[in-house]
């Protein structure tokens, strides 16, 4: 149901017109008051607004003026009497989508109100289709404004030129499908299969069987004969997902295809030449499985003729409010929602968090928080527990950091505690020390040693630590 936003100063005609668009299958929320109305705007989602030109205090202008400053696709109906018309045609040039004059024709005031929802869905469409085009073809898939993701961007561009192998390595729930994915859109095998496969989703019969192919009774349940991934994807790529967990044997055969071009199904005897780009993925160190027995040394060099690194998500926390708009938009057009908004905070707890999981781990978030929020706004209060602990806000990739150092991040640390909660004591050193379980000379020796003497917020602290 399309929501209707009406703002009027004279109770009867909000009656009137809550019931008239209540009968043609609208939501509808009436204002009397312009400031609570502004509110609104701020607070909730809407499809069109209906405001009278003259209202106190706060005028119909400034109304539309907010609209178009912050929902800027939302069309705006001016009414207004006929004495001010003149207003009304400014009010056309400012961004109003059309006025009615009082005393309106409610059957001419329906068509008008249907005609302005009606450029709402063609604008919406249009805008969607846009960015359908986009995802086919471009980076969209891929969310990112940071300087890492920039470089990621012009090497996936270079990358796509080429037929080269490539491998992509990363973190689990970096996205290492989706940059293969646009390497391949950005190819000349475009037009031709981009075919995946998850090398640790299968035992090695089965996997053999999924990439090369079968002959007809070559084992029990062979009723065919059939085609592998290699020959579906032909002309087009193979993605070869979690490379590292295929056995030595399969990686033998893996080899062979890649070095002569050929393959041949289980059980079969003729060799079938196969064109094919191979993009494989691991979120694992194959250097490290090559010492280990586990990785032959000449497929890695074989697989690793181009590299891509996908970063955590740790390490690109500027892009973190693209990606959640990203997937709000996503889940609330799945679900048939309305698209929520992000309290300001809650982007502040996501950019604080380690998300160990990534860009994964971040869209199941929203996802669950798009199904269990019934609000416009998406606060703290929507988000899992695990997100808001104290502990959660404190984990990092510690070898991430080059200059890491020990002490100084646990002087940080307990720093930070001993603020948090001579604030919630309002300064009473004995209840502090209680809090932190520690004794009150630690406590005093800490606030010295930081030099929390100086902290002085809401509560004065300062002053109430020199009193005590």
């Amino acid at each position: 149901m399309e929501k209707i936003l009406i703002i009027d100063d004279e109770k009867s005609i909000l009656d009137l017109l809550n019931v008239v668009f209540k009968k043609e299958g609208y939501q509808v929320e009436t204002f009397f008051s312009a400031s609570k109305a502004l509110e609104y705007i701020d607070r909730e989602d809407f499809d069109i607004v209906l405001s009278d030109i003259k209202l106190p205090q706060i005028s119909g202008m400034e109304i539309l003026k907010h609209v178009r400053e912050k929902r800027p696709y939302v069309p705006v109906v001016m009414i207004t009497a006929f004495g001010t018309i003149r207003q009304a045609v400014e009010a056309l040039k400012e961004g109003a989508t059309d006025y009615v004059v009082k005393p309106f024709d409610i059957e001419e005031l329906k068509i008008i109100i249907a005609q302005g929802l009606e450029k709402k869905r063609l604008r919406q469409e249009n805008i969607l289709l846009k960015e359908q085009l986009k995802e086919r073809f471009g980076f969209e898939n891929i969310i990112g404004e940071s300087r890492v993701m920039d470089e990621i961007f012009g090497l996936i561009e270079r990358i796509a030129r080429t037929d080269s192998t490539v491998l992509i390595t990363g973190e689990s729930g970096t996205g290492k499908e989706i940059a293969a994915r646009a390497i391949h859109s950005k190819s000349l095998r475009v037009e031709k299969p981009f075919v995946t496969i998850n090398c640790g989703a299968l035992p090695e019969g089965l996997l053999e069987s999924e990439l090369f192919g079968h002959v007809k009774g070559s084992f029990t349940g062979a009723i065919a004969n059939k085609k592998g991934m290699f020959e579906v994807a032909d002309h087009g790529t193979l993605f070869l997902d979690e490379i590292g967990e295929m056995t030595p044997w399969t990686q033998v055969k893996l080899l062979r295809a890649l070095q002569e071009k050929k393959i041949r199904r289980v059980g079969g005897t003729d060799e079938i030449s196969v064109d094919v780009r191979i993009i494989a993925a691991t979120n694992q160190d194959l250097k490290q499985r090559i010492k280990e027995g586990k990785f032959r040394e000449d497929l890695f060099y074989r697989l690793n003729v181009l590299s891509l690194e996908m970063p955590p998500l740790r390490k690109r926390k500027e892009d973190i409010p693209y990606l959640v708009s990203h997937f709000i938009q996503k889940y609330c057009q799945k679900m048939g929602k309305r698209k929520k908004r992000v309290a300001p905070e809650v982007i502040k707890v996501f950019e604080s968090y380690p998300w160990p999981g990534n860009i994964r781990e971040l869209e199941n978030v929203i996802e669950r928080t798009v199904v269990i929020e019934e609000r416009g706004t998406i606060t703290q209060g929507s988000l899992p527990d695990e997100l808001l602990s104290p502990k959660s806000h404190i984990e990092t990739d510690f070898l991430s950091q080059p200059e890491f150092n020990l002490n100084k991040t646990l002087d940080e640390i307990s720093c930070n505690y001993i603020r948090h909660a001579l604030k919630n004591t309002g300064g009473n050193l004995k209840e502090t020390s209680s809090l932190l379980g520690i004794n009150y000379r630690s406590l005093r020796y800490m606030i010295d040693k930081y030099g929390l003497k100086s902290f002085n917020e809401d509560n004065n602290i300062e002053k109430e630590i020199k009193e005590r």
